[in-house]
Formats: structure tokens, C-alpha cells, sequence
């Protein structure tokens, strides 16, 4: 076969996949609509949107330069996620989230996360790991002031790392929402805590996390994130007496 036959050849076979390739691909308007919802998402996370917070469609619109249909399917799915509600003649409204129904969303983390090493795990690589000890750098360096945005972004950089190595997409979804749920709950409940005590144990579940990457363990990575989630339970349940 000569190489000009072999090339069409590979041209004929590369151009379809190519050709799926690009129809899969991320459109502008999706790309969009996800840069936005993540951002109203870790808003509402850090307590920039506390429970209760009215979001105006048209304040967001006029913030991202849209048009309100785009701001209003990302409340709509936030709505989904439990994040928001809808109520008639108010608007879309920050939802609350109390003390027992924390509870009740870690113990399903829980259990999610014994089964989440088990179905498709993503190995980790050094660049993985190397952020986490970056996360891990910074953890430490708030424990002698109290910094909640900090404090929220590193608690969602953290499960953005461990969610990346989930393989079983509708698992990785369902965790991530149930993560979100939550995180604002722990932001408004640090305060009342010992901080030094909730930092030291946050630091010590990234390093736990970092030593199951460099072994590859990825069973023992999310057994790492059930444990941990097991003692804050635990230790909320000390402070608050549930």
C-alpha cells in the first residue's frame, strides 16, 4: 500500500471521529451557562447568598450581561439541587437547611462514598497530588484566624479533587449535589466550634486524602472521605447535643 493510499485512509477513518468529536464539544452558550451557575452556586456556598437572599433575574442578568432566560434556567437547575426555591409573588429564595437534615445528607454521603471507589475510579497523577498539597499549605496557614470564604473554598477544592476521580458520572453528580447541599450548613456552624480543633481535622483528612494518591489507593481515598465525614458528625453531634 503505497502512502498516499494509506494517508486517505486515515483521513477517511479520523475525519468522522473529528467530525463527533467537535459535535460534542462544549457550545459558547453552554460553556456560559455553566461559568454562571458555578458562580452563583459558590456564591450561595460562601454565604455570599445567605438562606433567605433574594436573586433577581434581572440584577443577574445585568451582573453577566445576559438576557434573563439563560439566568433563569440556572436558577431552575439550582432549584433542582436544592439550593433555591421558587416561591410565587417573592421571587427565587436562598432555601435553608437545618441541623437534622445535615445530618441525615452526610449519613448518604457516607454511604455514597463507600461505594464511590468501587465503580470506575479515575486514578490520581502527580499533578493531583500537588495540588492537593497546595490545598493542604493553605488549610494550615488559617488556623490561627478564623477565615469562612477561605475556609469554603478550600472545602470545595477539596471534594472537586476527590469527585475528579469518581468515573461513574450519575455517582459523581449525586455526590457533588449532596456536597453542595451542605457545605453552606458547616460555614454557618464553624463559627459556634472550635475553630483550631475543625481546621487540625480538616488538615489532617487532606493529608490522609494526599497519602491514599500517592499510594493509589482510591479505595481507601473515598473510605478517607467517609471516615472524615463520620467524625464531624460525630463531633457536631458533641456541640449541639443531637
Amino acid at each position: 500500500m503505497t502512502d498516499l493510499k494509506l494517508a486517505d485512509q486515515l483521513e477517511d477513518t479520523i475525519n468522522p471521529l473529528v467530525e463527533r468529536r467537535q459535535r460534542t464539544l462544549p457550545t459558547p452558550a453552554r460553556v456560559r451557562f455553566e461559568r454562571i451557575y458555578n458562580e452563583i452556586r459558590d456564591r450561595i456556598c460562601l454565604l455570599r447568598y445567605p438562606p433567605g437572599h433574594t436573586l433577581g433575574e434581572s440584577e443577574l442578568a445585568r451582573e453577566f450581561g445576559i438576557s434573563r432566560t439563560p439566568i433563569r434556567r440556572v436558577l431552575q437547575r439550582l432549584e433542582y439541587e436544592g439550593l433555591v426555591e421558587s416561591r410565587q409573588g417573592i421571587g427565587t429564595i436562598v432555601t435553608l437547611i437545618d441541623l437534622e437534615e445535615l445530618l441525615e445528607i452526610d449519613a448518604l454521603r457516607m454511604k455514597l462514598a463507600e461505594i464511590s471507589g468501587e465503580l470506575t475510579p479515575l486514578p490520581r497523577d502527580r499533578a493531583d497530588i500537588d495540588r492537593m498539597k497546595q490545598l493542604l499549605e493553605r488549610c494550615r496557614m488559617i488556623r490561627s484566624r478564623l477565615d469562612l470564604e477561605e475556609f469554603g473554598r478550600l472545602n470545595i477544592a477539596v471534594q472537586k479533587e476527590i469527585s475528579g476521580s469518581i468515573g461513574n458520572l450519575p455517582l459523581r453528580d449525586i455526590s457533588d449535589r449532596l456536597f453542595y447541599q451542605t457545605a453552606r450548613m458547616w460555614l454557618q456552624l464553624l463559627p459556634l466550634m472550635n475553630w483550631p480543633e475543625e481546621i487540625d481535622s480538616f488538615s489532617n483528612e487532606i493529608a490522609d486524602l494526599i497519602r491514599a494518591m500517592e499510594l493509589n489507593d482510591l479505595s481507601s481515598l473515598h473510605f478517607v472521605r467517609r471516615n472524615h465525614i463520620s467524625m464531624s458528625r460525630l463531633r457536631m453531634k458533641g456541640y449541639f447535643g443531637h
